[in-house]
């Protein structure tokens, strides 16, 4: 397998999805890759882009290791929990700091947006606490997947290879829990075939060069 970050977008630490990442993680090293965490929660950085685009803000250590971390990466896997039909406040405050014009999309005023991180698969796993798969589908659209993978990833390069979605949680019991456990393991077994059906279909941009500053 190829080099793996695995991103966990909820606050807390001790949160299911801190389990779904470890569970994905063991697994992809126990089939030789080489895998990277980041936990968005733990990172020190001011989540208000204060001034827009209009003046930027200097990128705090734990940003510039995380950016770090993205462009090393071959494959990402987003894993965090929808509130109010969106990702946490926190990745949010991740995506405004970090995801910025010259680090991981460029602008041209006679072509389309270039996506910064062409080349990188992704993969998004989402948990619910009270809501189905179809109420998110067919009441609200999908309207968080769809902000982070048409709005955010694919924007900026990255090709999604799949979303799972996981909940209710709260109607959970002990054995639906393991269960879902096997499939995350199931899950990063099956990486490792996707991923390597897209590298020729989406080659990375060999000559960019990120601006970090």
């Amino acid at each position: 397998m190829r080099k793996i970050l695995v991103i966990n977008g909820h606050p807390d630490k001790e949160s299911f999805n801190t389990v779904i990442a470890d569970k994905y993680i063991k697994t992809a090293l126990d089939l030789g890759a080489e895998v990277r965490y980041l936990h968005i929660g733990a990172l020190n950085f001011n989540p208000n882009l204060q001034f827009g685009y209009r003046q930027r803000m200097e990128l705090e250590p734990d940003l510039l290791r995380a950016l770090e971390d993205i462009h090393w990466s071959d494959h990402q896997v987003w894993i965090h929990p929808i509130w109010w039909l969106g990702m946490p406040s926190i990745m949010k405050g991740f995506f405004d700091r970090a995801f910025l014009p010259g680090i991981t999309f460029r602008s041209h005023k006679s072509k389309p947006t270039e996506g910064l991180l062409k080349g990188k698969t992704g993969r998004i796993i989402t948990t619910a606490g009270d809501m189905t798969l179809e109420v998110y589908q067919d009441v609200y659209k999908s309207s968080g997947l769809v902000q982070l993978r048409k709005g955010i990833l694919e924007y900026c390069g990255v090709t999604i290879i799949q979303h799972d979605f996981i909940g209710p949680l709260r109607e959970f019991n002990e054995r639906n829990y393991q269960d879902i456990l096997q499939n995350v393991e199931a899950i990063a077994k099956s990486d490792k075939n996707l991923i390597a059906n897209c590298v020729n279909k989406f080659p990375p941009n060999e000559n960019i060069e990120a601006d970090l500053r």
